[in-house]
């Protein structure tokens, strides 16, 4: 098995600094011990592995989850806590023209049924994960960019809907001034913790009857007669079913089926100490919205309820103590750009994560080919707090060999390879140039 970046990238320094790790404690699972059985072993502890955890212990089955590093270490509990739209990065003309306009639309709705699914999730479990926004605001980086813009808003009006168009003139005036030429409103999705939100469903699930362990990376999966085995440093585990919930952080090889079908990209992010009244008006920017740009290595940022501001960004591409500080210097600076009315806040926290991509440019959600009793969900391409929790509920329904209840696209049942195989993280630095160029 291995991993297509160094060992730095999967280590702790990255994420030190993450300021999640500071609104809330981890829970203290305990590792695996000896060998054991259960009904289904699920790989990775995050919004997806917590989600299937959840939904499959409700349903009265036995599972069991083992997660390679502590709760919240992944994407999971380091994110921008966006539950919004997204999960593909494929336009919906080439979805359309690949996969026909039925999937296409199921698709569209899944990304619905995501959002609605975390909201229902919050509520139902009083789960507070200090929630804002109404919506997501993509902001403008350029004329173009505004004149898209203002061509989606009419295709919006023209089929009943109520587009919410911003001008340049007109951002200061609702609190999202910065340096862009417009925007545009979408009334789904929400701001959340994301670590708040995992250790809310994972305190459920628990309750549920679900077995969640820390600690215990998985080095080997095989398979008998009587199921799947997973091996790990401490015992081993027997189950019927697995699900393999690994994303950004995944081996190739495990299972080997996944080898050569993600990418982990690079993702950083800063927080501000909290910003007082006057320096919010000082910017123009007051308002609860997330947003983030039009971009293709693109810029996300809230202000949060603390007052704080959140600012991340794409294209991160080598990972090395040098590379982190290079990235996390960047982000500072094209923060200030932005936001020049900040210039002299402090970033308190710093921090970088791996989001995950496919080569059809959507997600992966099903049975693992050629492995029976064996399911994946990954490559979120960074929109993961929604459509993972939602990956997670479908798969706890595929598990137990049921038809979703939730919109289930073809559009995500299917997951080609990159070329280059284990290399294949060279395809990433002219991509980005590309996309910069584009940009």
């Amino acid at each position: 098995m291995r991993r297509i970046f160094s060992d730095y990238a999967y280590g702790p320094a990255p994420r030190t600094g993450c300021w999640w790790d500071e609104t809330i404690a981890a829970p203290n699972w305990p590792a695996l011990n000896g060998d054991t059985r259960t009904e289904v072993a699920i790989i990775g502890g995050g919004f997806t592995g917590i989600s299937a955890a959840l939904h499959l212990a409700e349903a009265g089955a036995k599972v069991t989850v083992l997660e390679a590093e502590t709760p919240g270490w992944g994407a999971s509990g380091r994110n921008g806590g966006f539950c919004c739209l997204g999960g593909a990065m494929l336009p919906a003309d080439a979805m359309q023209r690949k996969f026909g306009a039925e999937a296409t639309e199921t698709y569209a709705a899944g990304e619905l049924a995501a959002i609605d699914l975390v909201r229902d999730l919050l509520d139902r479990h009083e789960i507070d994960a200090d929630t804002h926004s109404k919506g997501e605001t993509r902001m403008a980086h350029s004329p173009r960019a505004m004149k898209a813009l203002r061509r989606e808003a009419d295709e919006i009006a023209a089929n009943g809907g109520t587009p919410q168009l911003l001008e340049q003139r007109d951002l200061a005036e609702h609190g999202l001034n910065g340096q862009f030429f417009g925007a545009l409103t979408t009334p789904a999705g929400f701001g959340l913790n994301p670590r708040k939100y995992l250790f809310g469903l994972a305190r459920v699930a628990e309750a549920a009857g679900a077995k969640l362990c820390q600690n215990t990376p998985v080095t080997a999966l095989s398979q008998d007669s009587g199921g799947h085995i997973l091996t790990t440093q401490r015992g081993s585990l027997r189950a019927k079913k697995v699900i393999v919930a690994t994303n950004g952080y995944s081996w190739d090889g495990l299972p080997k089926w996944l080898s050569g079908r993600y990418i982990p990209a690079q993702s950083t992010v800063m927080v501000t100490r909290p910003l007082t009244d006057p320096e919010l008006q000082a910017q123009g920017w007051f308002s609860d919205q997330m947003a983030y740009d039009t971009r293709n290595l693109l810029h996300y940022f809230r202000l949060m309820p603390d007052r704080r501001f959140l600012f991340g960004m794409r294209g991160g591409i080598f990972a090395s103590p040098r590379a982190e500080a290079s990235i996390r210097r960047l982000l500072r600076t094209h923060f200030e750009k932005l936001f020049p009315a900040w210039r002299d806040v402090e970033g308190t926290h710093f921090w970088s994560g791996m989001v995950s991509m496919a080569r059809n440019l959507v997600p992966f959600v099903g049975p693992v080919p050629g492995a029976q009793g064996m399911f994946a969900g990954l490559c979120y391409h960074g929109n993961g707090v929604a459509m993972g929790s939602y990956a997670g509920r479908l798969l706890s329904d595929l598990v137990q060999g049921r038809k979703p209840n939730l919109p289930y696209s073809p559009v995500i049942q299917s997951m080609g390879k990159f070329p280059f195989g284990p290399a294949r993280r060279i395809l990433v630095p002219p991509a980005y140039a590309m996309l910069g160029l584009m940009d």
